[in-house]
This record gives C-alpha cells, structure tokens and sequence, in this order.
C-alpha cells in the first residue's frame, strides 16, 4: 500500500524544501517525458512526489537521497516496486557512470540551493554517460546558466554550462508549491549534454582557470582580470580586444581563447625542450 505521505519533518542542513503542489509535479513529470526503455536517476526524492510517477514509466529508476531517515521510505513510499533502487548517498560524491550499465542515464532533481552549482559541475565531469538533465534550481541560477552575453545575469557559471550543453529553460515554480516555502522562486531547466561541444574544449583545466580568472574581477578589462593567465599581445593574437570585460566576451570567444592559449603552450613547451 502507497502511504499518502511520509509527515518528514524538513532539515535546513539539507537543504529540504519539499514540492507538493500536484500541477507542478504533474508538469515536471510531463517535461522529463520518461520512457519504459529508460534508466532514470533521480536527485534528492524527498517525500517522493515525483519518484511515484517516474518510477511507473521507466525501466528502472535509482534515487540518490543523502538524509537516512528519509532514504529508507522513499521505496516503501512507491509501494516497493522492483524497477526502483535507493542509494543512501552524497549526490556530491556519487558515481553517477556506475549505474549506466546499458545506455545513457536521464537525471532529474530538486537540487538543494546551497549545493547547486558544485553538484551541476560534478554532474557534467560525468557528461559522457548523461542523455539529459531535468533540474529544479533557484530562479536566478536558471538565469544565469541561461544568459546571453552582455547580460548582467551572464558569468562564468553561463559559460560553464553553455559551452557544455543545450539550455532550455522550461517554467518558473512559487514557493506556495513547496512546505516549507522558499523564500524564493524556483524554476526547472533542461540540460541536454553535447559530445562535441564537450569535445572541442582542448583543456578543460586552462578553460576553468580562464574562466575564473576574468570573472573574478567583472569590472576589470581581460587585459587585467587575465594578466596571470595571457598579456594583452597575447590576447589580441587569439582574436580577443583586452580592452573588453569579461560579460562582453560570448561563450564561443572563450573556448577559442582557452584553445588558443593551449595551443601556445604546447608549442612553448616543445619550443624549450
């Protein structure tokens, strides 16, 4: 027997804010579209509001929940179905590829605000076995992964993702769907990761350090905010105006910086051997 719900009481350490509203739920569901051949990861089920629907139209389902008194119900929740998995686990340290043993995974989550950002990256470190990515996010994250250059939303964070993959943002949820309400609004974003863009990043740890480096400091020019990474000769011979700020810089600017500057390296380094 379902049980109607499971009267957890909600842990700030974890982040919890546990959805509730039946519309919303239903319109997560419908966005991930999840099929009977899929393999479906989900992030934090909480009380299981979306892990009973999802787990009724895939395959199989695993659900990463990190509180150990909430894990073991999730399953009892669902009516312990044999198509779903719960793993008492840290998303954060999680081998998210163990689990694509027959094709890629479809990850769907409410993820905690105060581990958002850390947990997307540690997602895309793991992009190779990701088909997509449906998560729920604090509003203004969602625009700041979506902005366009020139934005005041547009950082390293938008870059990060863009250069990585598809952004869709899909609709804005109000804290009334949630117990206990956020004090602000959430919104859901599909993430689809691209083999190619991924691909064409020649280093990812030079692109990381770029990216640091000319959004550490948003109101100097590249000719300042970069000057421990490239000089501004060296900017203007990858294509970039040193004069410019970062925000001003589109993401497809940033990958050939990165490239270039790797390039140079590499020609460097052999030049001094």
């Amino acid at each position: 027997m379902i049980k109607a719900t499971m009267a957890h009481t909600p842990r700030k350490r974890f982040g919890q804010n546990f959805l509730h509203d039946q519309g919303v739920i239903q319109r997560i569901v419908t966005a991930v579209n999840p099929q009977a051949d899929q393999h479906l990861v989900e992030i934090g089920p909480g009380e299981a509001a979306i892990t009973r629907l999802l787990v009724k139209e895939c395959r199989h389902l695993d659900v990463i929940e990190i509180d150990r008194d909430l894990a073991p119900l999730v399953a009892d929740t669902c009516g312990n179905p044999d198509n779903l998995t719960v793993h008492n686990a840290d998303a954060l340290k999680f081998d998210f590829c163990s689990l694509a043993t027959s094709g890629k995974l479809r990850v769907v989550g409410n993820l905690p605000y105060n581990i958002s950002t850390p947990l997307l990256f540690h997602l895309l470190e793991q992009a190779d076995c990701v088909a997509d990515l449906h998560v729920m996010l604090q509003k203004e994250v969602v625009e700041r992964i979506a902005a366009p250059h020139g934005n005041k939303s547009y950082g390293r964070l938008s870059v990060a993702i863009q250069t990585r993959c598809r952004v869709q943002p899909l609709f804005t949820i109000g804290p009334g769907a949630f117990r206990p309400p956020p004090k602000i609004d959430s919104a859901v974003v599909r993430l689809v990761p691209d083999a190619d863009k991924i691909a064409a990043i020649k280093d990812p740890v030079l692109f990381n350090r770029v990216l640091v480096s000319a959004f550490s400091m948003r109101r100097k020019t590249l000719r300042n905010a970069l000057k421990k990474v490239a000089d501004a000769t060296t900017l203007e011979s990858c294509g970039i105006d040193p004069s410019l700020r970062a925000e001003q810089i589109p993401v497809e600017a940033f990958v050939s910086l990165a490239n270039c500057l790797a390039t140079k390296t590499n020609t460097d380094t052999t030049e001094n051997e």
